[in-house]
């Protein structure tokens, strides 16, 4: 079988500069990617302002309003909390989650980031799947360490060579990733692999820099694909990035 995932910063349901309320084209236009397992950054689970703000906010936490009826399961991890609500990373699944765990690897008070784990059940595949979703910081040495404890934590839980796919927002410009994360894990970014460079996702009206990525382990790369300009500009300041995958014998 063919295993087909996507990632995307949502910018918490806001088009970029917060300008437009989009949650609900911001469903349909994920829906229309016909993916199996999405990995989702800026999930607003609670903002109490803007239920009393906009009539046609979803009273369900965003992930659950995102994944209903499509993704049969969903994982939320709250990593910034605030006192008219919450956001943080979610995972929408089409097979079981079988486990979730969110690791809180907040470099300081000013920017809380986590890193949400989930094993999947793939059909066809016979070990679990690891999936985690990641939203680095701003800052390399934020992001260095973050990925070090990210690493640390795979290693753990996910040893020899076990199936696993880490996607989301790595804000790694510089592509230190690949030192710090993909050599150490033993794993291959998508679009390196497909393209033969990874892919320019921000901003998502005329992407320049390669902040977003899945990388793979225990999969063969079928294709990846960006998801940008219109109609995803008006969506979030983030390109979508796609991938399909096929797991290797």
């Amino acid at each position: 079988m063919k295993l087909k995932v996507c990632t995307y910063n949502i910018h918490k349901g806001f088009s970029q500069f917060n300008r437009r309320m989009v949650i609900h084209e911001l469903r349909e236009r994920l829906r229309s990617l016909d993916v199996d397992v999405v990995f989702l950054q800026e999930v607003q689970g609670l903002h109490v302002r803007h239920e009393r703000r906009h009539a046609d906010w979803p009273l369900d936490p965003q992930h659950e309003f995102l994944a209903e009826d499509v993704w049969a399961q969903t994982a939320y991890g709250r990593n910034a909390v605030y006192d008219h609500g919450h956001h943080g990373n979610a995972i929408l699944s089409r097979f079981p989650i079988l486990s979730s765990d969110n690791q809180d690897v907040s470099d300081h008070r000013f920017e809380r980031r986590g890193l949400l784990h989930c094993e999947v059940e793939v059909p066809g595949i016979t070990k679990p799947v690891h999936c985690v979703c990641v939203h680095l910081g701003l800052t390399a040495g934020s992001r260095r360490r973050q990925m070090a404890q990210l690493s640390e934590r795979m290693e753990q839980f996910a040893p020899d060579g076990a199936p696993m796919i880490i996607a989301g927002d790595f804000n790694d410009w510089r592509n230190h990733a690949e030192q710090l994360l993909a050599r150490r894990l033993a794993m291959a970014e998508v679009f390196h692999v497909g393209h033969g460079r990874l892919a320019r996702s921000y901003p998502s009206r005329v992407p320049v820099l390669s902040l977003d990525r899945i990388y793979v382990r225990g999969f063969r790369v079928a294709g990846a694909e960006v998801h940008s300009g219109l109609p995803w500009s008006r969506i979030s300041d983030h390109a979508a990035l796609t991938a399909e995958l096929e797991p290797e014998a």
